[in-house]
């Protein structure tokens, strides 16, 4: 494989036209939308307009004007296409760990007697803190227990209330069989929580199909809704009846301006908001999931795939003679769309790529990360991002104080 021959790919790429609805950086190779996407081009002026007219002429009344009450669940419904859900059971609010403390909190009282609430180590860890918290602040016996993630099957049994797991591993981009989990956590009477982080926007997500109970996940990776930007929580249609939310507050209310002092939960998704929601970041968030109308994604799935495999094949080709070595599944279709080198001096090898306009990211021990956003990643970027790496390798060029010196952020 030749830099010429990424060129041809790009130029046959379906999904290349795409990459203009983005801002990218002059001279940046972006791979790290799997942390923060790229700002999609005509945000910008989105929330210009929200705070011009909307906010700045009419005020308050755009909450009925131009619909701000019921933008969560407007937004809710635009991510259900992408993850393979039915109308009515998304709403776009709050943060994934208040997301997941919400439907934590419900899952297990709807599992009473059951007191095992099972995850695995590839779990991103602020996941296991909620749980932690939940169980610390019930404090009736429940037991977080932690596994491999190839022991999570045969960890399933009758003493489980809820299986909660990320479906891509955040460091080795491990992709768990949501169908067959979900399969044998119902045989065993209990519950499934999915964590969306790594597949919403990556790659195709069936939730329906799965017949997964409980989902959340964020938009400010693959869905480009912004720093910060609110996250999203699934409840299966027969389930929504049933929740009874553990943050009750009166944008869940059956009837919020009726301003009753005892809560009555809203029907259907309504009743997993809590408080009032961010206008601004659910504007933005709605404006950047423009570009995925009409997206097919089993073609964002393909081409994912495509440029994963180039880097991995290039990275470990060019440097694996510094340490350099893959990390995850060697089956491609057991991966989601990131890819983790395991390497030496990572963190300084990282501050040197990013130096070099090469943006991934780093993850302790010693693992270097690379997103692959379909949308705006090219084939071009794939070929240029290892060159770049296996110069800085080459020419020990990592090693220079402002790369070794620790930033908060990693």
């Amino acid at each position: 494989m030749k830099r010429a021959d990424c060129q041809a790919l790009d130029r046959a790429d379906p999904l290349g036209p795409m990459r203009q609805r983005f801002v990218l950086p002059e001279g940046m190779i972006y791979l790290d939308g799997n942390s923060l996407g790229i700002l999609p081009r005509h945000v910008g002026a989105r929330i210009a307009e929200v705070i011009g007219k909307e906010w700045g002429q009419d005020l308050i009344t755009s909450w009925n004007v131009h619909g701000w009450f019921d933008l969560p669940r407007k937004v809710g419904d635009r991510i259900a296409k992408l993850i393979g859900a039915p109308p009515g059971s998304v709403i776009a609010g709050d943060t994934i760990s208040v997301n997941l403390f919400k439907l934590l909190g419900a899952a297990v009282k709807l599992r009473p007697g059951r007191k095992v609430i099972l995850s695995d180590s590839g779990n991103f860890p602020s996941d296991l803190y909620v749980a932690q918290g939940l169980r610390d602040l019930l404090n009736v016996g429940h037991e977080l227990r932690v596994v491999e993630p190839d022991e999570v099957l045969d960890a399933i049994d009758e003493r489980v209330a809820v299986v909660m797991l990320t479906e891509v591993d955040y460091r080795t981009a491990r992709l768990h069989d949501m169908k067959a989990v979900t399969e044998v956590a119902h045989k065993a009477g209990a519950l499934t929580i999915w964590d969306l982080a790594h597949s919403a926007g990556a790659m195709p997500v069936d939730l329906a199909a799965a017949d997964a109970d409980l989902a959340l996940g964020c938009t400010y990776k693959y869905l480009n809704g912004g720093p910060g930007a609110p996250g999203f929580l699934y409840v299966r249609p027969d389930l929504q009846e049933k929740i009874v939310p553990p943050l009750a507050g009166w944008w869940g209310h059956a009837a919020p301006f009726a301003f009753d002092l005892d809560y009555r939960p809203a029907p259907g998704i309504v009743r997993n908001q809590c408080g009032t929601q961010p206008i601004l970041s659910l504007a933005a968030l709605d404006a950047a999931l423009d570009p995925w109308d009409g997206i097919d994604m089993q073609a964002v799935r393909k081409k994912s795939l495509a440029l994963c495999r180039l880097f991995a094949d290039l990275a470990v080709e060019r440097c694996g003679r510094h340490g350099v070595k893959l990390m995850g599944p060697g089956d491609w279709r057991e991966r989601g769309s990131h890819v983790s080198l395991g390497c030496p001096e990572g963190y300084a090898v990282m501050q040197a790529l990013i130096a070099s306009k090469v943006v991934g990211d780093f993850r302790a021990p010693d693992v270097i990360r690379f997103g692959f956003t379909p949308l705006y990643t090219s084939f071009t970027d794939v070929w240029d991002a290892v060159d770049r790496l296996a110069d800085i390798l080459d020419q020990h060029l990592w090693d220079r104080p402002e790369f070794l010196d620790r930033k908060a952020v990693t």
